[in-house]
This record gives C-alpha cells, structure tokens and sequence, in this order.
C-alpha cells in the first residue's frame, strides 16, 4: 500500500498501512490546503456534480468495523483504489475525513447511548472529519449543530454522509474556527484532534475560553495518543467512558485497543 503510511506520519494517528497522503505543511503544522480557508455551508444542492462522483467512486460506504453500526459513512478502504495507489495520484488535499478515527467513534458511541447530552442543545463539532459525531448528535435530537473543519472536501464528504443516513445536510465551516470570535455553544465535541503540540496547546486555550465565557461542556475522545496523554490538558480531565476499539479499528490503529471520552473541566 504506496498512500496511508507515509500519511501516518502526520496524520491524527499512525497507523501501519504504506502510502502517504501529506503533501505540504504549513510552519505551524497543519496542513496546507490549496484552495485556502473559507466557509462553506452543506446542502444537498450545491454539491459541485464532479466532486461529488469523484467521493462516490473513490470511497466506500460502509458501517461495518466501527463503534457504531448505526451510522453508514462514504471511508477510505482496501477495497478503494488510492488505499493502495501512489500519493501523488491524489489530486486534492490529504482526506483525513476519510478515515473513522478512533476518538471520533468512542465520542460518537457515546452520543448515541447517552442522547441526553445533546438532546435539546447547541453542538459543535471541531474538527469534525467524516462528520459522525455531528450526525451522532443530530440522531440524539441536538437542536443546533455546526459541523466544522478546515477542508472543504470534508464539508462535501459531511454532506453526503449525512444524505447516506437519511439526514438534512448540517450546517458547516470551513474557516479554522480558532481564529474567530467564539460563540455560544452549550457543548463541543472533537476528537483525534491532539496530535501536534502547538495545534494541542491552542485548543487547550481556546476550550478554556469556552469554558469559562459561556460554561461550554466540552467532550474530548482520543485513543491515548503520546501528544494527549502528555499535555498539561490531562490535570484537567475527567474519564467518562472507555470504550474496547473493534478489531478492524485496531488493526489500522497500531493495534490500539481502546478510545476514551474526557470530560474537560478547567
């Protein structure tokens, strides 16, 4: 496999597959994406047709080897073509939505068994990737729900996940949402997301400052990361819920065995 490996290297965890999907990162070490930072809000009606085929051809739908059975997703498998081709044959920007990362699942199963979290509330979703845990929210009956991540390709892939699970398409930014003036949310989500050292320490400011301006809940799933399990972040956590991966997960995880929630309480 010539695509996921060298991807790992970056990416939200690596993972022992070959490949590599990072092209080029900025000097704070998030990725740089050719079409720059802009919103981009999903309905089913604005999907760009040639876009849309090209997600539709080189993903996979699927429900099978996750936390949750429930939700069907548009993922990056063996059985699409760039698991296996050379990086360079990908012409856009490294899909990290195309993966069901394993914070993002343990925060989905979550949202799923505990729908009270959600039910009634505002919800962000930061760094929402494959937009399953802003879909997890929405079957929880959440009433306003923001989907966001800095690629635009995820936007359109969220758009579709939400369509394969009978869902209006959510509402999403495209904007790195750190870098604007905070709203009001009643709880934020985000997973997989402390993988590089600065991009950690600004979330950690930035959650602070939900929590203390608006009394934000914020719930954080991750696998046990060295950039998590490291940061000063840990004083201020409390373990929710612990989850056993499944067996697939482990596998393209460095045989990773479980996902955790935090709950954040600075």
């Amino acid at each position: 496999m010539a695509l996921i490996l060298g991807w790992r290297t970056f990416a939200p965890f690596p993972m022992n597959h070959s490949g590599v999907f990072l092209k080029a990162v900025r000097s704070n070490g998030l990725p740089s994406f050719p079409w720059g930072h802009y919103p981009w809000r999903g309905t089913g009606s604005v999907l760009d047709p040639e876009m849309k085929a090209f997600l539709e051809e080189n993903t996979e739908v699927t429900n099978s080897g996750s936390l949750t059975p429930e939700i069907r997703l548009r993922l990056l498998t063996p059985r699409c073509k760039f698991w296996w081709q050379r990086a360079d044959l990908w012409p856009y920007s490294d899909p990290y939505w195309a993966i069901y990362w394993p914070g993002g699942q343990a925060l989905s199963r979550y949202l799923l068994d505990n729908p009270d979290v959600v039910r009634g509330k505002s919800v962000l979703d930061l760094g929402s990737g494959c937009g399953a845990t802003a879909i997890a929210a929405k079957m929880g009956g959440a009433l306003r729900i923001l989907a966001n991540d800095i690629d635009p390709i995820a936007g359109m892939a969220i758009t579709l996940n939400c369509e394969l699970n009978q869902l209006n398409p959510l509402p999403i930014l495209t904007n790195n949402i750190l870098d604007l003036e905070q709203d009001k949310w009643d709880l934020v989500v985000l997973g997989d997301m402390f993988y590089d050292e600065d991009l950690a320490d600004g979330l950690h400011q930035w959650l602070k400052n939900c929590f203390w301006k608006h009394g934000t809940r914020v719930l954080i799933g991750d696998p046990g990361r060295p950039q998590f399990s490291g940061h000063s972040i840990q004083h201020q956590l409390h373990k929710v819920e612990e989850y056993s991966l499944p067996e697939p997960t482990r596998r393209e995880n460095n045989g990773l065995t479980t996902s955790t929630v935090w709950d954040f309480q600075p």
